[in-house]
């Protein structure tokens, strides 16, 4: 969705910027229903697990690489009428890049997740779709086509 230009100073694509990790901290309610949706099924092996104090317990799971994606009022308008049929973006919106979107949201579907938008291509050329996975996190799943 972005055209590659970088602002002026700003890293190139292997790095060299302040941050070394975007890491996404989400609260999981049903803590064992995420973690084996988004480590089993959606296949992001687990790097690190602590344990602590009454229960406490966290898994850091490897998404590969992670962007940030900021985006206005207006462009968050437009990707919603272009990857779904009239559904709204949540403010924070996870977005995970995978080989096959349709095989993939498929098998989230049938671990749980709820469709929010079928498989689509996009005029960025990659193929998106829309689920609400546990933890209440709203995810888009897109396949680059180039």
């Amino acid at each position: 969705m972005t055209d590659g230009a970088g602002a002026a100073g700003a890293a190139g694509p292997a790095g060299g910027g302040r941050v070394r990790q975007l890491r996404l901290v989400v609260e999981a309610e049903d803590f064992d229903a995420a973690l084996t949706f988004f480590r089993d099924v959606l296949g992001m092996p687990e790097q690190e697990s602590y344990s602590g104090d009454d229960g406490a317990e966290v898994r850091i799971l490897d998404a590969g690489r992670a962007t940030l994606e900021l985006s206005n009022p207006a462009q968050v308008r437009y990707i919603d009428r272009v990857e779904t049929d009239g559904g709204r973006s949540d403010r924070i919106r996870v977005a995970l890049e995978v080989d096959d979107t349709s095989t993939v949201t498929g098998e989230l579907v049938d671990a749980g997740a709820e469709l929010e938008a079928s498989a689509r291509e996009t005029p960025w050329r990659s193929v998106n779709a829309r689920v609400r996975a546990p933890a209440g996190l709203q995810l888009t799943i897109f396949q680059e086509l180039d």
